[in-house]
């Protein structure tokens, strides 16, 4: 049997910070807002979502209320560097700059008010700079 639908959540100790970041910075619309847990959607396709769930809430077991390591999370979007314009603009850290990668993705990475590594990415050619 395969899934029907397939839901990223994040934890977060900052839901307003964490939903505002990804609002501006990939234009997300807010689908659901609590004060547990938000679900953004994609404007052009509300199937496309993520999940930012409140790092404490009894749903997260507790040996999982921890800060993120070892995994980033990717946003494949139309053109990357219109992205990192608007990352810079909004004062973002930039843990890397946009950058052609040998697998055929440009890519640039932030990081989120959750310390979770972001890959905002698109599909790259040669004469990408």
């Amino acid at each position: 049997m395969s899934p029907s639908r397939i839901l990223t959540n994040i934890c977060s100790d900052r839901l307003g910070e964490s939903k505002d970041f990804y609002v501006s910075l990939l234009g997300f619309e807010v689908k659901y807002d609590s004060d547990w847990y938000v679900q953004l959607c994609s404007p052009s396709n509300r199937e496309l979502e993520f999940g930012i769930i409140s790092r404490t809430s009894g749903l997260v077991p507790a040996q999982y209320q921890k800060a993120p390591t070892g995994m980033y999370v990717t946003f494949v979007v139309p053109d990357v560097d219109t992205v990192y314009s608007k990352a810079v603009s909004l004062g973002l850290t930039i843990i890397q700059e946009p950058k052609n990668e040998f697998y055929g993705q440009r890519r640039f990475l932030t990081v989120d008010p959750n310390g979770c590594l972001i890959d905002i990415c698109s599909p790259s050619s040669e004469a990408d700079k």
